[in-house]
């Protein structure tokens, strides 16, 4: 993927495997959508990337969501994908940035900004070298890093940092 800054959202459905998308840097190659809660959008479609199909990559690229603080729920990024790899990827937004929906993920030297449950989900996934920014929240709110989804105590889900 070329450098520039692409506005728009982006699906990768389940039955396209195998999708490897590089970018040209992390500050170079941004895709960038402002879909959020207040907006009308769930939480599960406010999505600026919503990627579910099997064993995805993506590398040297930012997934950035604007609806700003006040939005509430905003994802950047929603990966449902098994045996998906981030790599020196960013994600950007505030509530709700990085949603680790289910499945096994890996991301490393990754960075990761938000405000409340920045990484929320129910995936096995592990963050190796990664940086987590954490951004000042609306008055009244307080900062929540990670938010395991997990229901069933009996699932081997969890979020490793």
């Amino acid at each position: 993927v070329r450098k520039g800054i692409y506005r728009e959202n982006i699906y990768v459905n389940p039955y396209a495997n195998d999708i490897v998308l590089v970018g040209e840097g992390m500050r170079s190659t941004i895709i960038t959508g402002s879909r959020s809660v207040r907006a009308g959008y769930t939480t599960y479609n406010s999505a600026t990337a919503g990627i579910d199909g099997l064993r995805f990559m993506a590398r040297d690229i930012t997934f950035r969501n604007t609806a700003g603080p006040s939005m509430e729920q905003a994802v950047a990024l929603r990966s449902s994908s098994d045996l998906s790899v981030y790599y020196r990827c960013a994600f950007i937004g505030y509530q709700d940035t990085l949603f680790v929906h289910s499945q096994r993920q890996f991301y490393k030297m990754c960075y990761i900004y938000g405000t409340i449950d920045i990484i929320f989900g129910n995936a096995a996934v592990v963050f190796q070298s990664c940086i987590i920014n954490v951004r000042k929240p609306v008055w009244g709110q307080a900062n929540v890093i990670t938010a395991q989804g997990r229901a069933d105590p009996n699932q081997n889900t969890g979020i490793v940092i």
